[in-house]
C-alpha cells in the first residue's frame, strides 16, 4: 500500500521554545509534534516544514507534511488533530489538518508568506500581551511610519535588514507585496507579506519603522538603507516576542485531497 501524506497547520507561542526547527541545545517545536506524532504512528513520522521560525517567535498559520505507510493512515484529518492535540502542550496546538497528494511539499510549494508583529505604543505595557507584543512607550510618528514603510514593497535587496545567518546565501534579493500599519488604540500591527524572508529580516524591518517613528531616521533613509546592502545602514531588530508567523500560501491545486477540518 502506498503511503499517504498529510499537511498540517500549527499554532504555537514561542516563549518557552528555541524555535520551530529540533534543536541539539533547547527545544524546538517540531521536536515536540514529532513526539506527538510518533504516539499515533509506528513508523516515528518526521515533519518537513514550510520554513523556521526563531527563539521566541509565534506562529498561527506555520504548515508542515509527513508521510505514513498507507496501513498507518487510519485517522481522518478531523480525528488527527485532536488525537495529536490529546498529546501536546497547551502552548502547541494544531490547528488544521488535510490529506495531500504524493507530490505535495510544505516547503517547496509555498509561494508567499505572511507575518505579522505587533507593538504596545503606551506608557504602560498591558500585561496580557507581555509575551507577544514589543512594549514601545514613547509615543511613536505614525505618519512618518507609514511613509517609510511604502519603501519596502517590491524587489529588493534586503541585506540591510538581515542579520548574518551563518552560512553564505544564493541570493539576498526578495519581493515583498505588502508592508502595511494597522492601529488599534494602542496596539500597533505590521503586515509584512512576500515571497520568502531572510534571517531576521522582519524584525530588522519592524525595528527600523520603529526608531523612524521615534525621530531616530527620516522615512526617506530607507532608500538608502536598501541602496547600502550594508546591516549597520538601518536600524536595530525588533525582539522576537511580537513577531507572529501569520500565514503561509499555496497554489490551490497543490493542496487537498480531502477537505481538511
Amino acid at each position: 500500500m502506498e503511503a499517504k501524506k498529510f499537511k498540517l497547520t500549527v499554532a504555537y507561542d514561542g516563549t518557552a521554545y528555541q524555535g520551530w526547527q529540533a534543536q541539539k541545545i533547547g527545544t524546538g517545536v517540531q521536536e515536540r509534534v514529532e513526539e506527538a506524532l510518533a504516539k499515533l504512528f509506528p513508523s516515528h513520522p518526521r515533519l518537513h516544514s514550510s520554513s523556521r521560525t526563531d527563539t521566541g517567535v509565534h506562529a498561527l498559520g506555520m504548515v508542515a507534511h509527513f508521510e505514513v505507510p498507507g496501513a498507518e493512515a487510519r485517522f481522518s484529518p478531523a480525528k488527527l488533530v485532536l488525537a495529536l492535540n490529546a498529546w501536546l502542550a497547551p502552548d502547541i496546538r494544531v490547528m488544521k489538518a488535510a490529506r495531500v497528494g504524493a507530490a505535495f511539499h510544505a516547503r517547496f510549494d509555498a509561494r508567499g508568506k505572511q507575518y505579522r508583529y505587533f507593538i504596545w505604543n503606551h506608557p504602560s505595557m498591558n500585561p496580557l500581551l507581555r509575551h507577544s507584543a514589543w512594549h514601545v512607550p514613547r509615543k511613536l510618528n505614525l505618519s512618518a511610519m507609514l511613509q517609510a514603510a511604502a519603501f519596502f514593497p517590491g524587489k529588493h535587496d534586503f541585506q540591510s535588514f538581515a542579520a548574518n545567518p551563518g552560512y553564505s546565501k544564493a541570493s539576498t534579493v526578495r519581493t515583498l507585496t505588502a508592508c502595511r500599519i494597522q492601529c488599534s488604540g494602542p496596539l500597533v500591527t505590521f503586515v509584512i507579506e512576500g515571497d520568502g524572508f531572510l534571517y531576521k529580516m522582519c524584525r530588522g524591518i519592524v525595528g527600523t519603522l520603529v526608531q523612524i517613528g521615534l525621530g531616530k531616521y527620516q522615512p526617506e533613509d530607507v532608500r538608502a538603507m536598501l541602496e547600502r546592502k550594508s546591516r549597520s545602514s538601518a536600524g536595530m531588530s525588533a525582539p522576537a516576542a511580537g513577531l507572529v508567523l501569520w500565514k503561509v500560501h499555496y497554489p490551490r491545486k497543490r493542496i487537498a485531497l480531502e477537505p481538511g477540518v
